[in-house]
Formats: structure tokens, sequence, C-alpha cells
């Protein structure tokens, strides 16, 4: 019989809220811990089952409005002791010294009868049922399964595949559930390839009146054939010769979706030195990141004769240093 039990148990407890919690705390409580120890994700685990039929239990009692108020007022009255039988020995004074006082009447003048596991008789419940008006105590009206409450809908899994200039600035998808009914989906600016998305209460529904599922969407974006994401940053390779590397120069550099830029390289730039547009990243709700212009100094694939006399002469002309000389004395560290 649960509802006896009610005055052993602390469903506040159970759930680690207090007292005075909100139905959306409440909420939030029950659903961070049935995730944790839902038989689906602990199998053949049967402390974690266990665990879940607590935690499910309370979560049944303290979000019923009716349920809630008649728990608090049992807990508050009854200061959690256990009762006995009319007669039991004992220091208790009985089932009709604790309602007798409950009520005013006096205590042993109460004429309520509780014979536990009598045939054909109303039971503990039945007698608190119908002192507050809820019929079996200890049930919510309308469909209560048991400890465990109504089950969840299940999820819905779905992936859908999005070009890189989509994700950055965020748009809208139609999925279509069960029965072809569309559902829209909202996808944020600067969604992460691989990201998933849930869209709470548009899964499956449940099969005896509980919460519906959730809609768990991942996205798939498309590489982009010049930009790469690095966090909320932009990087692109801009190619540069070796004269604009060496003496300096002013460079165009795109941007995605908007008109170039013009950077500035300074003489001696090296391969692989970033340049950095401040705010012409990937846009989103938590920030804004950069354009990062990564030098990559381009080597002509052809020489005409004249260029390559002219560089033999410059080969001669620069001290004669050895670029990998610190390499290999690293390597040999």
């Amino acid at each position: 019989m649960a509802s006896q039990d009610w005055f052993d148990k602390d469903f506040y407890k159970v759930l680690g809220v207090s007292k005075n919690v909100t139905d959306a705390d409440l909420k939030k409580a029950y659903r961070k811990l049935a995730r944790k120890y839902h038989p689906d994700s602990n199998p053949g685990d049967a402390k974690a089952e266990a665990k879940f039929k607590e935690i499910s239990e309370a979560n049944s009692v303290l979000s019923d409005p009716e349920q809630r108020k008649e728990y608090d007022a049992i807990r508050a009255m009854g200061g959690g002791a256990r009762f006995t039988a009319p007669g039991a020995s004992g220091n208790a004074g009985g089932f009709e010294d604790v309602f007798g006082g409950m009520f005013g009447g006096g205590g042993r003048g109460q004429q309520y009868t509780y014979t536990q596991g009598a045939p054909g008789g109303g039971g503990f419940e039945d007698i608190l049922g119908g002192m507050f008006g809820s019929g079996r105590f200890g049930q919510p009206s309308g469909g209560y399964r048991g400890y465990g409450g109504p089950s969840r809908g299940a999820d819905i899994t779905a992936t859908t595949t999005l070009d890189f200039m989509t994700a950055t600035r965020g748009d809208q998808v139609t999925l279509h559930a069960d029965g072809g009914k569309p559902i829209t989906v909202r996808i944020p600016a600067g969604v992460a390839d691989g990201q998933k998305i849930k869209v709470r209460g548009k899964g499956r529904p449940s099969p005896d009146g509980g919460e519906p599922g959730d809609i768990v969407l991942t996205v798939q974006v498309r590489k982009h054939p010049v930009f790469e994401r690095d966090g909320l940053n932009l990087r692109v390779n801009v190619p540069v010769t070796f004269a604009e590397a060496a003496l300096g120069a002013t460079i165009e550099v795109p941007t995605l979706g908007g008109d170039p830029v013009k950077l500035r390289v300074a003489p001696g730039t090296p391969s692989g030195r970033v340049l950095r547009v401040k705010g012409r990243g990937v846009e989103t709700k938590k920030g804004t990141g950069d354009l990062l212009a990564v030098v990559q100094i381009a080597v002509p694939s052809h020489l005409s004769g004249e260029a390559e006399t002219a560089l033999k002469e410059f080969a001669e002309l620069v001290p004669d240093e050895n670029p990998r000389a610190d390499l290999l004395a690293r390597a040999r560290q």
C-alpha cells in the first residue's frame, strides 16, 4: 500500500528539491534524475531501476497539485510517525489518536476503523481517500499507472544536411513526422557540424497519457570550398607571392557572404602567419568570431629564362643562411 508509505518517504528529498519548489523547477529536477537512472540508460542495473521507480513515485505525487496538497498535509500532521492498528501495543497512540487530533475530535472519540488486510474492507487508502475526497488515496485521477506514473513517449531521431552558408546564418527546416504532419524546426545561426537540436514535445505520443517524446535532430554541414570553421572563427588560406611576402603588400581577402576586405602584409611575412579581421567570423547569440587569414607563400610552377636568371642573382645577393638550421637543431634535442 504505497500511500501508507507517505508517512515515511520524503519525496522532496528524493528529488533533491525544497518543499516550496516551483512546478517548473520540480519538472527540471525530475527530468534530470529520470535521464540519469532510466532503465534504458542502465541496462541490468537493479539499483538504478529501483532509484528510477523511487523518483517516478515522488514525481507522480508532487507534480499533481491535489496529490501534493494531500501529501504535505499528511506529512505535516502525521509528523512522519507510523500508524498502528487500534489496540496495537507500543508507544504509538494508534490511528484514532493521530487522526482524532488532526480533525479536532479529541482522538479516541473518533470512530475511524483501520484493519490492515481485512477482506472486503476499504483499507488505509480508502479511509484517507474519503477524508480528502480523492477516491483511492495516493492515486491521481485518470490513469495512474502505479508508482512509475504515465510513461513518456519515445523520441524521434532525424538528420538534416545544410550548406556551409545556411548553417552559419541559421534557417528553418521542415520535417515530416508520423502521418506526414510537417514540423518546422528553427536552426540557430552558427550551428556546427554534428550538433544536435532537440525539439521538445514533438516526438511520439505517450501510450498512456504521459508527456510526448522529443525530436532529436542531428545537423550535418557541407564543407565550404574556401572557409573552414574554427570555433566561432572562420579560417581562410590566402596565397601571396614571394615578392609580396618579402617586400610587403596590400592584398584583398574574401569574406563569407560579403565584400572582400583589404589587409596589409608586412615586409618579411612568413608563410603560416595569421592576419585577423575582427568580427567577420560566425555570429551567434553567444558571440561573434573573427576571420583568420592564413598567409600561404605561393611558389611559381614555371619560370621564364629571364626570371630564373634574376632569381639566381637574387640568391647570390642574400646572406648565406639555412632556414632549416633551427629545425634540425631542435630535432636532435
